[in-house]
């Protein structure tokens, strides 16, 4: 048979009842045999016989939807909670005109990490300190940024994150002992009119993810992953169209 596409792609841990998990906006998947070989030589230039010893068999796939329930089955395999941790990038506000000189963020109740102020005129940024600033300083507590009187009525942008209890997938990422190993099913199936391709991959697991952003272009994360036997000595299965 021919093959046309990219075709798809699934994970499925395999911790108890797991959830399958699709590889979205699937680009390419790359599947290499590997092996060692060994040569026997006599007095002549080539070999005169050749053997194979160890074998390597990995996989690499490149996929455009990110899913925090893939990330952590397939390669994180840590705690995951509910929730997104969310920016709030060049927020805007103005200090007040007169005492108090504060700006309270928006989402102030659930604020994580500060990430900075500048002036809105200028982008000119200012120097946080822990209390008392002065012109040009600000010091920040709970969401509540305050200023000096010496940038009174001045426009400002503030960046910073904040959490949300819902809407996507939250990993802890925890040192783990060495020897830690998440493992997954890995099922990739092409279909080329009633012709289909599948492979069918018992145990693997993911060595390297991998997610480079760029200017004007899409982010195409990438997975590297490795296949070995299972408790039965068994690979899987590979099922080819005649």
């Amino acid at each position: 048979m021919i093959n046309f596409g990219s075709g798809y792609l699934y994970g499925i841990s395999t911790a108890t009842n797991s959830t399958p998990r699709k590889f979205g906006t699937l680009q390419d998947v790359t599947f290499d045999f590997t092996f060692t070989t060994k040569e026997l030589y006599g007095q002549q230039s080539f070999a005169v016989d050749v053997r194979r010893g160890e074998g390597k068999f990995t996989g690499k796939a490149k996929f455009a939807n990110l899913s925090g329930g893939l990330v952590n089955d397939i390669f994180f395999g840590q705690n995951a909670t509910p929730g997104l941790i969310l920016s709030a990038i060049g927020e805007s506000g103005t200090v007040p005109a007169a005492t108090p000189y504060t700006v309270t963020v928006v989402n102030a109740a659930t604020i994580d990490t500060d990430l900075g102020v500048v002036y809105a005129t200028t982008g000119l940024p200012f120097t946080k300190v822990i209390s008392n600033p002065a012109t040009g300083q600000y010091a920040e507590a709970n969401g509540v940024y305050t200023f000096s009187a010496g940038d009174a009525g001045i426009p400002v942008l503030i960046d910073y994150l904040y959490t949300t209890a819902t809407g996507g997938t939250r990993i802890a990422l925890t040192n783990q002992i060495m020897g830690t190993t998440p493992t997954f099913m890995a099922i990739f199936t092409a279909h080329v009119g009633p012709k289909v391709a599948t492979l069918k991959l018992n145990q693997c697991t993911s060595t390297k993810l991998s997610f480079a952003t760029k200017l004007e272009d899409y982010a195409i994360p990438e997975m590297d992953f490795s296949i070995m036997v299972d408790s039965s000595n068994t690979l899987g299965w590979i099922s080819f169209a005649d």
